[in-house]
């Protein structure tokens, strides 16, 4: 009788501990919060909308990308002109952000806009014109029903450490462990992925140096993050975006050159066939070309195109200056640029291109023959054809995928000099897992401190772990005590089986 009531009461026991464990890691309810940024570019806007369960704020690559919205018409720079109408372009965006966050949680959902080298450019122009654009993109935010953190413009050196911060984020970079981390370092020469961005007027190349010295301090950013400190090197080229290279290979091509009032130019970097009408009035008005301003005999420029790979790359080559060099080593124009080490995840424009014109294979990437030869061959196509063989493509963009593949090239071979050894290090990339590789999620997770400084505290065992623990440990007492109960106090029916 002693022995069934023992038992009956270690079975509840273990009933109890097992129910009390299940209800207690009964999944909750979900809290998620939600962000805003628009990323206002050169050439356009684009509005991003992130989630993420808000018990998780400080773990790694929790941060979601759930909307992303094209602003239409131009950037909002393009605006100078009627600044009044910069924030009313945002409004479609902005509802369709309404719609996609739930009513309740509009109040609390933080709005950024951080504006790049389209508005530095325009504020070097044009300061007051600057000015009216950030107010008026700023009274549109502030009308929304979000919790409006600001308009403001940042600088080429923010723009290059939140897109190496983004990338790094959503590889898991900074805080992985176990196997996850063991199997990443053996494909990884280092522990975090530098990052190349390319907008329409900037480009900007970060990355942490084996032999980062202090020879610049104004290219050396420190960061700590979930306790590691990182010593990163960057820099932001404005007028090196690839619209801005465009009109600066275009201003010395009209410098080195001589007309008269009907003569055209020929543009190796443009398909044969193809022309294009520029007016030099707005021309020479751009702050990246005005110091080459010349008195021209007539009011439009006419383009030809020659198509003409090789040419085009030797046009190229005159946009870096590598004579001036006063660091131990240098990337273009006199600025330091340390070794280059590990991985590069390019973004932004670098991908579009480069994924347009089928380069972006992963996880091997195209050697760089392959991808020389790739874009030498796209250039010598005739404009006729490739105007129809991509007729879904904006003329304008389409007519300018021969310039920016040479460009890419240039930029990467002689601007920072990557070679066929190094080149298979550089992965293009559009997205990692649902998000946008691009400075805004890095942006957002700066401003909301969702990275913090130090490891977040964390008990050794998570709550489930713990539960589960605790149930083994109980079945493991009672089988012990049911069996010393059983060998020091023998039942009689076990006595007499026994004699």
């Amino acid at each position: 009788t002693i022995l069934l009531i023992l038992g009956f009461l270690s079975t509840l026991a273990v009933i109890a501990l097992i129910a009390v464990a299940v209800t207690q890691n009964q999944p909750l309810p979900k809290n998620i919060k939600y962000g805003i940024v628009l990323d206002a570019g050169s050439s356009h806007t684009n509005l991003y909308v992130y989630e993420w369960p808000a018990e998780k704020e400080n773990d790694t690559g929790v941060v979601q990308q759930v909307e992303v919205c094209k602003v239409e018409g131009p950037g909002i720079s393009g605006y100078s002109h009627a600044t009044e109408k910069a924030g009313p372009s945002l409004a479609q965006c902005l509802q369709q952000a309404k719609e996609v966050i739930p009513s309740a949680q509009h109040k609390e959902t933080p709005v950024y806009l951080g504006a790049t080298a389209g508005m530095r450019l325009l504020r070097m122009q044009n300061k007051s014109a600057a000015e009216n654009v950030l107010s008026s993109v700023g009274n549109t935010l502030r009308s929304a029903p979000f919790n409006f953190q600001g308009a403001r413009i940042i600088s080429g050196e923010e723009e290059g450490a939140y897109g190496w911060i983004t990338i790094n984020y959503l590889l898991g970079n900074f805080k992985q462990s176990g196997w996850k981390k063991l199997l990443y370092t053996l494909t990884s020469l280092s522990e975090t992925s530098g990052a190349l961005d390319l907008g329409g007027a900037s480009t900007q190349i970060t990355f942490v140096s084996k032999d980062l010295s202090s020879e610049s301090p104004k290219n050396q950013l420190y960061f700590r993050l979930y306790g590691k400190d990182y010593q990163v090197y960057t820099h932001s080229f404005l007028c090196y975006g690839k619209d801005q290279a465009l009109q600066q290979k275009l201003a010395r091509d009209l410098q080195a050159s001589t007309y008269t009032p009907s003569s055209s130019l020929s543009d190796p970097c443009f398909h044969k066939g193809y022309e294009r009408t520029i007016n030099i009035s707005d021309f020479f008005e751009n702050p990246c070309i005005s110091d080459k301003k010349k008195q021209l005999p007539f009011s439009q420029l006419y383009i030809k195109g020659e198509g003409n790979y090789q040419k085009c790359r030797e046009n190229l080559q005159t946009l870096f200056n590598k004579t001036n060099c006063t660091y131990s080593s240098c990337s273009f124009n006199g600025i330091y640029l340390p070794p280059l080490y590990g991985d590069f995840g390019a973004f932004s424009a670098f991908y579009f291109v480069m994924n347009f014109l089928n380069l972006t294979s992963e996880p091997n990437p195209f050697a760089l023959n392959k991808v020389t030869s790739t874009i030498e061959s796209f250039c010598a196509r005739p404009w006729q054809e490739v105007k129809t063989a991509y007729h879904y493509i904006k003329e304008k963009y389409l007519s300018e995928y021969c310039f920016s593949g040479a460009y890419i090239l240039s930029l990467l071979e002689n601007g920072y000099e990557f070679t066929e050894n190094n080149w298979q290090r550089i992965h293009f990339l559009g997205k990692i897992g649902n998000s946008d590789a691009g400075w805004t999620l890095g942006y957002m997770l700066n401003l909301t401190n969702m990275i913090p400084a130090e490891e977040p505290a964390r008990p050794p065992l998570s709550h489930s772990s713990y539960v589960g623990l605790m149930v083994l440990c109980s079945l493991v007492l009672v089988s012990v005590l049911l069996f010393a109960w059983l060998l020091f106090h023998k039942p009689k029916c076990l006595q007499k089986g026994i004699v």
